[in-house]
């Protein structure tokens, strides 16, 4: 195979322009001194992963402070507030949330559906389900609802 070259109307680089435009792009090309044989290299210590952070979502964060509320002020049947300052379900969600929040809400229908789950589907409001079971029993159905709002991330 033959290649015939054909001249062509290109400019020839200057080398020392070529050279300058490497200094600027890196201006120390010499490389570093090699170490001494006698000095041992420090072992490498492998970088471990950080643990993911995981931020708690505001029906989380919701129903953890309720339930907080619940334990710091005791709990109540047939009122929202009693007179030692204990209140019921919906009593302690509207005193974590604040306002009637889209949180507040989400909790609030995270919550009847967990109490729907343990205690059957006849419920139609929290105040309802309440007033008709324990302390323990509502308690039970609390926690399960903040596990189940830490596993759906909300």
């Amino acid at each position: 195979m033959n290649t015939y070259t054909q001249k062509t109307d290109f400019t020839p680089v200057d080398q020392d322009l070529y050279a300058a435009a490497f200094r600027l792009l890196d201006p120390d090309p010499t490389p570093a001194p090699a170490r001494p044989a006698a000095v041992a290299v420090p072992a490498q210590v492998p970088l471990t992963a950080a643990a993911p952070v995981r931020l708690t979502g505001p029906v989380e964060k919701t129903l953890t402070d309720a339930l907080t509320f619940l334990d710091t002020h005791g709990w109540a049947r047939y009122s929202l507030i009693n007179s030692e300052g204990a209140r019921c379900s919906i009593g302690a969600l509207r005193a974590a949330a604040g306002s009637r929040s889209a949180a507040y809400r989400d909790a609030g229908n995270l919550l009847l559906d967990e109490a729907r789950r343990q205690h059957g589907k006849k419920w139609e409001a929290i105040p309802a389900w309440n007033d008709s079971h324990s302390g323990a029993q509502v308690r039970s159905v609390w926690e399960a609802a903040i596990r189940r709002a830490h596993h759906m991330n909300i």
